[in-house]
């Protein structure tokens, strides 16, 4: 579901804002029209030969918004992290389960004399991490769970001090901020039936949080019957 997410958040700003996107995508999946903003796809393959070669061709067409459909190795990531300190919005998307690990993904392409200073350009420089996955419904159809990370002076620090392990604690309690884990969205979908308990359980990053936020009354009726919904 990445893809759909990032076309309906570049959809967004064409729609809201008069300014220049640019995209870098492989392949191309949705064509976005000209609204407010003037929008320039390219695709790797066809218009390009890799990301990095085409973030060096984009970052010389003056764009105010920036689309990498994947950020796959160091060059790719550095440049991004340098738009991004530039004042450019950068949207990307990294193979990962959850937040703390897309932040540790970025870390670990450099060498481990350069993680200080990336620490403290991703540090200033991102906004907020949205992970997802998608379930299985028991009527048919799939439903999204998510996890949400906004970049709070906390948040910031525990990225620049190297203490991502303790981003997962700073999301549960992060809800006032507009944040929550992966498993918090999974229990949600399990407690208004959306989600079979099995389903879910089978996608959660913690099994243990999990399992409490769900409570003992859904985890007993899963045990019996295989899911707390399965006989509804």
């Amino acid at each position: 579901g990445k893809s759909t997410t990032l076309a309906a958040l570049i959809d967004l700003v064409n729609s809201e804002r008069a300014c220049h996107i640019m995209t870098v995508e492989d392949p191309i999946e949705f064509l976005h029209q000209h609204k407010k903003s003037l929008v320039n796809q390219r695709e790797v393959g066809e218009d390009t030969h890799g990301f990095a070669e085409a973030l060096r061709h984009v970052l010389r067409q003056d764009p105010d918004v920036i689309l990498v459909g994947e950020l796959r190795d160091l060059e790719s990531i550095a440049m991004a992290l340098t738009a991004a300190e530039t004042g450019h919005l950068v949207f990307g998307t990294l193979h990962t389960v959850d937040a703390a690990q897309t932040v540790d993904r970025i870390l670990d392409v450099f060498p481990a004399h350069q993680q200080g200073q990336v620490r403290s350009q991703l540090a200033g420089s991102l906004r907020g991490v949205v992970s997802q996955t998608l379930l299985r419904k028991p009527g048919g159809g799939r439903v999204v769970a998510t996890e949400v990370l906004r970049m709070t002076p906390a948040i910031a620090n525990l990225v620049r001090e190297g203490k991502t392990h303790q981003i997962y604690s700073a999301l549960q309690a992060g809800a006032a901020n507009g944040m929550h884990t992966i498993d918090q969205s999974l229990a949600a979908l399990v407690k208004s039936r959306e989600v079979d308990y099995d389903e879910a359980l089978g996608k959660a990053g913690d099994v243990n949080s999990f399992k409490t936020l769900v409570g003992a009354s859904g985890a007993s009726t899963a045990a019996a019957g295989g899911s707390p919904w399965s006989n509804q």
